[in-house]
């Protein structure tokens, strides 16, 4: 099994230097927060966002026997006006297995009437809930009586959101689709304890 370990780490560095963003960074970071605990399974997803500009952001998971380390690093603005420094933030988190309450997989497929099995997810959106971030969904409630014009104030859902990755075959791959599902899968599995 140690062989295992070790080629899961080396596996994680590889994949943190294909995604290209600041891979040495990103391992410091992970190193301190993984606190020499093997590396069981792990998910390297990288994004780039347009707003007013062009922006990075990577998020690693990984999974210990014990915990969930996640890092999410981004692009910052530089300090300076007057000269413009590259910089980026890096964040880790490390989350007890017993403590992550859920763990999340939509799948997204093509003709699901043709679905094969265990083949054909398009897209996957993994959501990882612990309990310290939280999204509300607001909306108005509404009355069965059509003719009712009262305020009945609003409804909503309170889901958890710790941490969202959404991994598209169109974007990444398949490999990293299927990557997702395996880093759920192995999650899951430590979960379920």
């Amino acid at each position: 099994m140690p062989h295992a370990v070790s080629d899961a780490r080396h596996d994680l560095t590889a994949r943190l230097h294909r995604a290209g963003y600041y891979p040495e960074l990103v391992a410091d970071v992970l190193d301190v927060a993984l606190a020499d605990e093997a590396v069981v399974a792990h998910l390297v997803q990288a994004e780039t966002t347009f707003d007013s500009e062009v922006r990075r952001h990577l998020t690693v998971m990984v999974l210990t026997p014990t915990r969930l380390v996640t890092a999410h690093v981004d692009d910052q603005p530089s300090d300076g006006e007057q000269v413009k420094v590259t910089q980026a933030a890096a964040t880790t988190e490390a989350v007890p297995l017993r403590e992550v309450r859920s763990v999340a997989l939509t799948h997204v497929v093509s003709e699901p009437e043709k679905h094969p099995r265990g083949e054909g997810t398009r897209e996957v959106t993994l959501a990882i809930g612990w309990g310290a971030v939280s999204r509300i969904d607001l909306e108005p409630a509404s009355c069965p009586d059509p003719s009712c014009d009262a305020d009945h104030g609003l409804t909503g859902q309170l889901t958890p959101d710790d941490v969202v990755v959404r991994v598209s075959s169109a974007a990444e791959g398949a490999d990293a689709v299927r990557s997702a599902v395996a880093f759920a899968r192995a999650l899951s599995r430590a979960t379920s304890a």
